[in-house]
């Protein structure tokens, strides 16, 4: 980070579910291995009576968004060895988004983590970056599941980015925002789920 002679790493996974233990093992063994400084992930599947089952030693601060159903869910976890101190946190009660302001390594840092609905993801994205645009700043990272391509090249069909699409690309740059793996890589197709349906990669 600018002025900083260390530097933090996050990681982002859809897990599709954390009610198997096996599961929750396997993630615990992953992070481990991977050893960022925050991980963030989407779709845990855990109520707001489960919260007490997302348990990984060394990551004492884990931060939740569920609902009532065995849906959505998203958590932000930080590690014990990262210097991490928050100051607001907001949570969709449906387990859609959760955000999470604080100091890492003592500088500033915004968290969002979302997990957008299968169906009206472009419109949902905007209302939350309408609802939170108050703590949105600089210093914010935004990552998740948006199910939903920003671009033609993040779907192996070539898709056409529709009005909504094009919206949300609108909204993104108003705020100053921007696609850190486009920017990075703005020719790549490579993908991270595949659709048996509509066999298409995204």
């Amino acid at each position: 980070m600018a002025g900083s002679s260390s530097h933090i790493t996050i990681l982002t996974l859809n897990v599709n579910g954390l009610n198997a233990p096996i599961k929750r093992h396997r993630l615990a063994n992953w992070i481990k291995s991977q050893d960022p400084s925050v991980c963030c992930i989407q779709e845990t599947h855990l109520t707001r009576r489960d919260i007490h089952r997302l348990k990984i030693k060394g990551w004492r601060k884990i931060y939740q968004a569920n609902g009532e159903q065995k849906k959505a869910g998203v958590a932000i976890l930080v590690s014990d060895k990262t210097d991490f101190k928050p100051s607001k946190i907001k949570r969709d009660k449906e387990g859609h988004y959760i955000m999470v302001k604080g100091s890492i390594q003592q500088e500033e840092l915004t968290i969002l983590n979302i997990y957008a609905p299968n169906t009206g993801a472009p419109r949902f994205i905007k209302q939350v970056l309408r609802d939170l645009q108050r703590d949105l700043d600089s210093h914010t990272i935004i990552m998740g599941d948006f199910n939903t391509p920003l671009s033609t090249l993040d779907r192996s069909t070539r898709q056409k980015v529709n009005k909504d699409i094009q919206e949300l690309n609108s909204s993104l740059q108003q705020a100053d925002l921007i696609d850190i793996y486009r920017t990075l890589h703005p020719k790549s197709t490579e993908y991270t789920f595949f659709s048996a349906p509509h066999r298409t990669y995204s």
